[in-house]
């Protein structure tokens, strides 16, 4: 067995001395809880760099999910349309509301909702379309967009990966009636957790911004005023705020984006080169008119390889690896749910190898040597 000189990462964060510097500004402020003028800073940039008018910061993007269903008027008894080939948070969010997550099938070459699919499963009860960037790739929005206003559906893009990704030169979290993203340690900026709901519709996001902060009004809204303000619920909220500590490492996250991107997508398109012809893997697909931020890298393992004996044997030569994400309709929260058969076959499939920003040529190569000979020899 080869020696293996360090464990390559599957996933990391990239964060040094400006984080903790921005993070120290926040101390010295005295206003570390959620929603205060830290968190509007970083609203406002996040909002100009995702091309909406309006961003609310959120814990995390399963709140963000929830809050969008709630300030769209999701009810118990409606269907919510879901791309099924992501993480369970999605449809979750639609099960919280209690509504009924209905999964679509997905595009076997980007794995995003199947529009044909998609317009297909619309029934009296549809209220609208939740579709999934996977893995930070955009699906087909204009296709959506135009299933959606043929049937009188709002659309919702879960952007969980897409920090950085374009659609036909439109940024991801622009391309739908709202979106949402996630700042998990994962994803391609991160605080460690943390979300956004982002929209063009300032009612969307000013009822969101009450529901995040119990119902009402956050206090930093408040400040300045020659009166006691005193607030009044009207309805019952939540605490879904980010901390104004995490929007000064997110405002940071935010500068170092556009190298962030450029490392990931130089790491990708080392992989490809390196993978190109080897038999038994496919590479994954980036569609010419999208532009890929590349939260996950993830490859598909031929039917006649054991994707787990692959796992195995990279992880003994210090490579990190997992599964991609999940066929949704095959976990049995959801009860039993009709066969998506190009969902379930990528799930049992997909493995993912290692992307992010601190990734050197060397550890590239070495990745790319690694699945080279384990699945030469497992061929």
């Amino acid at each position: 067995m080869p020696d293996s000189p360090e464990t390559i990462a599957l996933g990391q964060p990239t964060v040094g001395d400006e984080e903790l510097a921005a993070v120290a500004e926040v101390f010295k402020s005295g206003w570390l809880a959620g929603a205060g003028p830290t968190c509007r800073r970083f609203e406002e940039r996040f909002a100009a760099a995702v091309g909406t008018q309006h961003a609310l910061s959120t814990s995390n993007c399963g709140s963000a999910l929830y809050l969008g269903l709630r300030v769209l008027g999701v009810q118990p008894g409606d269907e919510v349309i879901v791309g099924d080939y992501t993480f369970p948070a999605t449809g979750h969010a639609v099960l919280q509301v209690g509504a009924t997550p209905v999964f679509a099938d997905v595009r076997p070459d980007i794995w995003s909702a199947d529009p044909k699919h998609v317009e297909a499963l619309i029934t009296p009860r549809t209220v609208g379309i939740l579709a999934v960037d996977v893995a930070g790739q955009p699906g087909d929005f204009d296709e959506y967009r135009a299933i959606a206003d043929k049937h009188g559906l709002w659309l919702f893009e879960d952007a969980a990966c897409s920090a950085g990704a374009t659609y036909k030169n439109r940024p991801a979290g622009s391309l739908a009636d709202l979106a949402a993203f996630s700042f998990h340690g994962r994803k391609g900026i991160t605080a460690g957790e943390g979300g956004a709901l982002v929209s063009d519709r300032e009612d969307l996001i000013a009822h969101a911004r009450k529901l995040h902060t119990y119902g009402i009004e956050p206090a930093h809204g408040r400040e300045g005023s020659r009166e006691l303000p005193i607030p009044t619920f009207h309805e019952a909220g939540y605490n879904f705020r980010l901390s104004d500590v995490q929007a000064a490492i997110m405002n940071v996250q935010l500068d170092r984006l556009p190298d962030l991107l450029a490392t990931r997508r130089s790491v990708a398109k080392r992989y490809a080169e390196g993978l190109a012809g080897l038999e038994g893997v496919d590479v994954p697909v980036v569609l010419p008119d999208r532009e890929h931020p590349w939260q996950s890298y993830i490859l598909t393992i031929a039917p006649e390889i054991s994707r787990g004996e692959v796992a195995m044997r990279l992880r003994e030569r210090g490579i990190q690896c997992n599964f991609g994400t999940y066929a949704s309709h095959l976990q049995p929260v959801y009860g039993e749910q009709p066969s998506l058969p190009v969902s379930a076959d990528i799930f049992a499939r997909h493995l993912a190898i290692p992307m992010h920003s601190n990734l050197t040529e060397a550890q590239a190569d070495r990745v790319i040597a690694g699945v080279r000979e384990v699945v030469t020899e497992l061929s």
